[in-house]
């Protein structure tokens, strides 16, 4: 059986007016997760792919700073949006396997939260990643590993 991919991608990758050199992640259907944590940024910047978002109150805990949950859903999905700048992925081609995360220190809501991710190695069904959560100014607040398997399309993309 041939695998033949949706005819609409589910995630815009493109330039980002707003910032140059900046590239936009964006599942295109907003009720889903992902929604939660965009408008996403990235930028490859030799082997470290950035990844950005904007923190906001629905991201804090109740000492105002962003909630661990809000930064283990930022690290999960920018292990793809990463992917897909390294060109490992196109959009939504793998599923996480393992992220292991260690959290350092206290993000602050409002700032730009950045993961610079780098691929440690790359199989043909597997990409091993890790990554640190920095805001500008800020010690490091989080450092994550993770692990994608390479999928094929859900059956109801064929």
């Amino acid at each position: 059986m041939s695998e033949t991919p949706p005819a609409t991608p589910l995630f815009d990758y493109d330039d980002d007016p707003e910032a140059p050199g900046w590239k936009t992640w964006r599942f295109r259907d907003p009720t889903r997760f992902n929604a939660f944590l965009e408008p996403l940024q990235v930028r490859l910047e030799g082997d470290i792919a950035r990844v950005r978002m904007m923190p906001r109150h629905e991201h804090s805990n109740m000492r105002d700073n962003v909630h661990g949950g809000a930064l283990l859903g930022f690290m999960d999905v920018s292990l793809f949006a990463a992917s897909r700048a390294f060109g490992s992925l196109s959009a939504g081609g793998a599923v996480t396997l393992d992220l292991s995360a260690q959290f350092i220190g206290g993000g602050m809501i409002g700032e730009p939260l950045e993961a610079r991710i780098e691929l440690l190695r790359e199989t043909s069904r597997m990409l091993f990643l890790r990554g640190l959560i920095v805001q500008e100014n800020t010690p490091t607040i989080a450092s994550f590993t993770g692990t994608l398997r390479k999928s094929s399309p859900p059956p109801s993309f064929r």
